[in-house]
């Protein structure tokens, strides 16, 4: 695989990317809560393969003073002690949603996100997770890299 990003996106279709942009902005400031968004956007990240996006929200969360250690523990989430409940079935959620439709688990992940989220949360958490999915798919398929300095502001 090459390392050369195919072409550069951000400078391409700015009508859907200022919508992509803000729906992300809508997400970051839902009911949710902006931990709880990067969480899923890191860990959906992950799952999918997305240097860029892993970079961005691990970032992003030490600046909201997440311990590091904890978010190195996210992929084994489930074993940590580090987070809440709340977060746990939010977590579920998304690795569950983020399977389909190759694999369906979304059954007991969803009795045990409805003991945490109420209707208008759980809606907020499907655009969270369609989101970042959108942004892993964009970066992998044209191959955006890692920078080596991050933008100002990111």
């Amino acid at each position: 695989m090459t390392h050369t990003a195919r072409i550069s996106f951000f400078e391409q279709a700015p009508a859907n990317l200022q919508a992509m942009i803000g729906l992300s902005m809508s997400v970051k400031k839902s009911s949710l809560g902006l931990r709880l968004v990067e969480l899923i956007n890191l860990r959906v990240s992950q799952i999918n393969g997305c240097g860029v996006c892993v970079d961005m929200h691990w970032r992003d969360l030490i600046k909201q003073g997440a311990e590091p250690r904890h978010l190195n523990a996210i992929a084994g989430w489930r074993e940590a002690p580090f987070f809440s409940e709340r977060e746990r079935a939010a977590l579920g959620w998304a690795e569950a949603v983020n399977a389909l439709p190759h694999k369906d688990d979304t059954d007991a992940a969803y009795v045990e996100l409805r003991k945490h989220f109420n209707d208008n949360e759980t809606a907020e958490l499907g655009y969270a997770i369609a989101v970042i999915k959108g942004w892993n798919l964009i970066n992998l398929s044209l191959r955006n890299q890692i920078p080596e300095v991050p933008a100002p502001g990111f």
